[in-house]
């Protein structure tokens, strides 16, 4: 059976709360692991057809955890992964497109293959007890990432992507 990894970071819960519902809505079609950045490994990596990948934007720059899971990946799976699909989500306070760049640019070393644009939620979090406070993401954003869920894992059943 083929296998969808979700990864994500999360310090205050919005990262965790949009992988958790593309998680959700991958299930139905796919067996889906979903996995904290600090936990994931190559070889997750390595048994999983297609990746979401889900982090907070930090003062401009993917997150320092999500980060580091790439960084400890990136070798032991280089040549090995490629073609592979993958889609990301990004929690941001105002922007988070810097850390949909970054991403893009690690899937792009590699050489996966990006089949739905990246979802960026904002949550606007602007002042310090703003952006330290947890969570909640709205209703309407997480259905956007259940769908997301949804339709990389049924592409991936497909075999599609």
């Amino acid at each position: 059976m083929r296998r969808l990894l979700i990864v994500f970071h999360s310090r205050t819960g919005g990262s965790r709360q949009m992988a958790e519902a593309a998680a959700d809505g991958a299930r139905a079609e796919i067996q889906t692991i979903l996995r904290p950045a600090d936990q994931a490994t190559a070889e997750d990596v390595l048994a999983a057809a297609g990746y979401i990948f889900c982090a907070p934007e930090n003062l401009a720059a993917l997150s320092g955890p999500m980060k580091d899971f790439f960084d400890r990946c990136y070798y032991p799976v280089l040549g090995r992964i490629e073609g592979r699909p993958y889609a990301q989500m990004v929690c941001a306070g105002s922007d988070g497109e810097n850390a949909a760049r970054q991403t893009a640019r690690i899937a792009t070393g590699w050489r996966l293959r990006e089949v739905q644009p990246p979802i960026i939620l904002c949550t606007h979090a602007q002042t310090p007890e703003a952006i330290l406070a947890p969570k909640t993401i709205a209703e309407a954003d997480l259905s956007r990432c259940r769908d997301l869920g949804q339709t990389i894992a049924a592409g991936l059943a497909m075999g599609v992507f």
